[in-house]
């Protein structure tokens, strides 16, 4: 499982989801004020920040919490099945 963390500077609940993100291995954290941030935004829907995705090997969306931070033992209980 991947964990995709979409983020902006001016997000007051972005570093709460940054928070239940830290310790897991497979975090990949977009910034949506670059260009490659919003190319995957815009792939997997995202219009609200923080969004975490939780995704399986092939890409499929198995969580996701949108606009949003989610609980840390919430994140690691699916992200561990």
């Amino acid at each position: 499982m991947r964990v995709k963390l979409f983020v902006k500077d001016d997000c007051p609940k972005c570093p709460a989801a940054k928070h239940a993100c830290d310790g897991l291995d497979s975090v990949e954290v977009y910034d949506l004020t670059d260009i490659d941030g919003l190319a995957e935004a815009a792939f997997h829907s995202v219009l609200s920040t923080p969004t975490v995705l939780v995704v399986d090997s092939s890409g499929t969306e198995v969580a996701a919490w949108r606009g949003e931070a989610p609980a840390r033992a919430e994140l690691r209980a699916v992200v561990a099945q």
